[in-house]
């Protein structure tokens, strides 16, 4: 799998304690590689703490330079894989400073540690969907779309793009050793997120609770996908960048079929139909801050150059993500190990090159 990259490896991840960086945790201890992570201290319930992970784990703040750069001298990564971020748009307005200071100087300084830590050769850069300037019209975007951002999180995460690509101009040039990608998803779901002002975790806050769930923005359409879709595609980033392919370099979409779009709403009631404990209404909110009603992502440009296909369509995503809180609420059971086995399996099924 991955071409046997990761096995072995040296693999650090910002962030690795969050929704995705445990994914990405978990999945490169299953192919073998030796993973360190550093990120800010854990807030339960975590999916960190249940998979009772054995990695090298460090708490720094990505703001901290000095911090982050001892601890890739004492590792000494191949591979770097940035995740940790401000993630919440909501929150953004609230705390706009450190929005921009977590995604936008904490990616410059992940950027420096790569460039001066002579061991690193391959840097996938995680953003965001949002990172587009978005005049909602229902074009898909790609990656050569304008970035820009109405609210801090989304300008943010645009001013991180602009900084991956001054590295690769500048430092990370055709000739050298490392090689560095950004990578732009949509809406993930699975299990294991708790956080605050998102869909899936607010519905399962409720169920959890007994209690019902209001809906923001039940007509907003979002690309939604498992977690494990956007993250085969980093780690098919990382083992081809590692490998000096050079067409790697630049920005990448990844996310759902075009017209696998859902709203707010269609999830949820398709999260009821899974579980009905999972119970929501419409709340109004006239003064709400701005959250974009339309986006959709165009992965034409991962389809052909990588090969990267969805495996799971938005009904299994949804489905798999409801079972996973399902079992761990009514039978305290994790089901990360089933369901990467399970996508690893229908992947191979459908020939993605990934998979060999």
């Amino acid at each position: 799998m991955f071409d046997g990259i990761y096995n072995n490896r040296r693999c650090l991840i910002t962030g690795h304690t969050g929704f995705k960086g445990t994914w990405l945790l978990f999945w490169l201890q299953q192919l073998g590689a030796e993973v360190c992570g550093t990120a800010l201290p854990v807030e339960e319930p975590s999916h960190y703490t249940l998979l009772k992970s054995s990695c090298s784990s460090y708490f720094c703040d990505v703001r901290d330079f000095e911090g982050l750069y001892r601890i890739f001298r004492s590792f000494q990564p191949e591979i770097v894989f940035h995740l940790a971020a401000q993630p919440l748009v909501r929150r953004s307005y609230k705390e706009p400073v450190d929005t921009f200071g977590v995604n936008v100087m904490g990616t410059v300084n992940v950027l420096e540690c790569c460039k001066n830590c002579e061991s690193v050769r391959s840097v996938v850069v995680v953003t965001t969907d949002k990172c587009y300037e978005n005049p909602e019209t229902g074009v898909p975007f790609a990656e050569s779309a304008p970035l820009g951002g109405h609210d801090p999180y989304s300008a943010s995460k645009a001013a991180a793009e602009m900084a991956v690509s001054g590295y690769n101009r500048s430092f990370f040039i055709p000739g050298g050793e490392v090689f560095c990608a950004s990578a732009r998803a949509g809406n993930v779901i699975g299990g294991g997120d708790w956080a605050a002002d998102r869909l899936v975790p607010d519905m399962v806050r409720g169920a959890a609770a007994g209690k019902i769930t209001k809906l923001r923005n039940p007509g907003a359409v979002r690309p939604w996908q498992h977690v494990l879709e956007p993250l085969s595609g980093y780690l098919q980033l990382g083992a081809g960048l590692f490998q000096k392919k050079e067409p790697l370099r630049g920005s990448w979409n990844f996310g759902p079929d075009e017209n696998d779009t859902l709203t707010v709403v269609e999830v949820a009631e398709k999260m009821h139909d899974c579980w009905g404990k999972m119970c929501f209404e419409y709340e109004q909110e006239p003064d709400a801050p701005h959250e974009a009603a339309l986006l959709r992502l165009n992965c034409s440009k991962a389809a052909e150059i990588l090969d990267w296909r969805g495996v799971w369509d938005s009904g299994t995503a949804i489905s798999r993500t409801v079972g996973w809180y399902r079992e761990f609420y009514e039978n305290q059971k994790v089901m990360t190990a089933e369901d990467l086995a399970s996508y690893c399996r229908d992947a191979a099924e459908r020939g993605l090159a990934w998979t060999k």
